[in-house]
């Protein structure tokens, strides 16, 4: 790592099994900041006093953050995924599993292809009064509205599932740098350039 006032003038991509296990767990970890936002977004659009809650917006934010969630789950590259054993390891009380399994149905539920996540349809035969058939009926049941506390339960736990990754993004960054630190300079020069962009064209 450069210090905070250095700023590299090359960067070269390090492509070992250290270094893409480290490119996972800043993948999850971002995932997890991303769950965070979203949930500090919903709190603040359930608890406005003065306006109805955006009914896009709050699917938007949730889908997203039930997604990203779920995504801290998978193998990733090198099998750097949260686990169970993850979840039951934060100092959460209550039902912490059973939230977590919730959040990975819902996250099949979200990404299904055949569902609706927000209405489940049917259709029936209207009949009028004589009993004879008058039309057809579509009818539609919304999915339960999302609440405070759900949206609380996440966060937490997205948080601290957050801190279990930090400390291991840390102890994963000094592994690379002793690796990187034993190449010799021409295997450095080997190693593909990274472009480095500054800012964005005015």
């Amino acid at each position: 790592m450069t210090s905070a006032t250095e700023q590299p003038t090359t960067v070269r991509e390090l492509e070992t099994p250290a270094a893409r296990a480290l490119t996972d767990l800043a993948a999850i970890f971002d995932d997890l900041q991303i769950v965070l936002r979203c949930c500090e977004r919903l709190v603040a659009q359930l608890d406005a006093p003065s306006a109805e809650p955006d009914d896009l917006m709050l699917e938007a934010l949730w889908t997203t953050a039930v997604l990203s969630y779920g995504r801290c789950f998978a193998g990733g590259r090198r099998g750097m995924g949260l686990t169970e054993s993850d979840v039951t390891a934060t100092p959460l009380r209550g039902e912490v599993l059973r939230w977590h399994e919730v959040l990975r149905e819902l996250r099949e539920h979200y990404a299904a292809t055949e569902e609706n996540p927000r209405e489940r349809f049917s259709v029936g035969v209207a009949q009028d009064s004589a009993g004879q058939v008058s039309g057809i009926a579509i009818t539609s049941t919304s999915q339960p509205r999302l609440d405070d506390r759900t949206v609380r339960q996440t966060g937490a736990l997205a948080y601290e599932l957050g801190k279990v990754v930090d400390e291991r993004i840390t102890a994963q960054q000094q592994r690379v740098r002793e690796a990187a630190n034993a190449l010799s300079r021409a295997d450095v020069d080997r190693l593909p350039l990274v472009p480095l962009v500054s800012g964005y064209p005015s």
